[in-house]
């Protein structure tokens, strides 16, 4: 049976762990230097509350090692605005969650809690299996993905169209200029040269 409450039976909840006294003592385990040593920067006030990456002053590794530049770099600046984030929902979340000849929707991916937020483009993603005939409407698809839906019986509505990117020598070729085409039945300047010398020939051999 417990004893009954009083002052001399009161006892903590929890144990009660005692805090680190330092500087008081050579008894005590912590004293003389308070456990930091003798001088350095790590002994002074202060120390311990140094940034990230902070090598004491020398060169620090994120900027020993080379940077990619270029605006589509993370560590670049400016960002432009074809740097998107997609928030990224497979197949096997909607073969989950949604029943067969469902409307998958951006809103109703919010609601299933699939996705954080309606601000970020979604993206569905092909991994896992679909068996159930949905009708999914998304900013964007892999191409496993939409076989997979489309394999299923669905329908695939995408927001936006992704853009096919263009190679540096495409890129290249399209920027020159052609030469323009003959036209059937346009006459070139060696044509026309010929065509003359032949009607004086002819003009000569009548007056003879």
């Amino acid at each position: 049976m417990a004893d009954e409450l009083s002052l001399s039976t009161l006892r903590p909840a929890q144990a009660r762990k005692a805090r680190k006294r330092i500087g008081r003592g050579l008894g005590s385990g912590k004293g003389r230097y308070s456990g930091r040593g003798i001088k350095g920067q790590k002994s002074r006030a202060g120390s311990h509350t140094m940034r990230a990456g902070f090598e004491g002053g020398q060169m620090p590794v994120y900027m020993r090692l080379g940077k990619q530049r270029g605006s589509t770099s993370k560590d670049a600046l400016p960002i432009g605005p074809h740097r998107t984030v997609t928030q990224g929902v497979n197949v096997r979340d909607l073969e989950r969650v949604f029943e067969t000849d469902a409307e998958v929707t951006v809103e109703a991916l919010r609601e299933k809690g699939l996705i954080r937020t309606l601000r970020q483009d979604v993206k569905i993603l092909g991994d896992g299996e679909l068996t159930k005939k949905l009708t999914v409407t998304a900013h964007r698809f892999s191409a496993t993905a939409r076989e997979k839906i489309v394999a299923a019986g669905g329908t695939v509505v995408a927001l936006r169209e992704d853009v096919e990117r263009k190679s540096r020598k495409s890129r290249k070729r399209a920027t020159r200029i052609p030469t323009a085409p003959e036209v059937e039945g346009q006459e070139t300047d060696g044509e026309a040269e010929a065509e003359v010398a032949g009607e004086a020939e002819v003009s000569e051999a009548g007056e003879a």
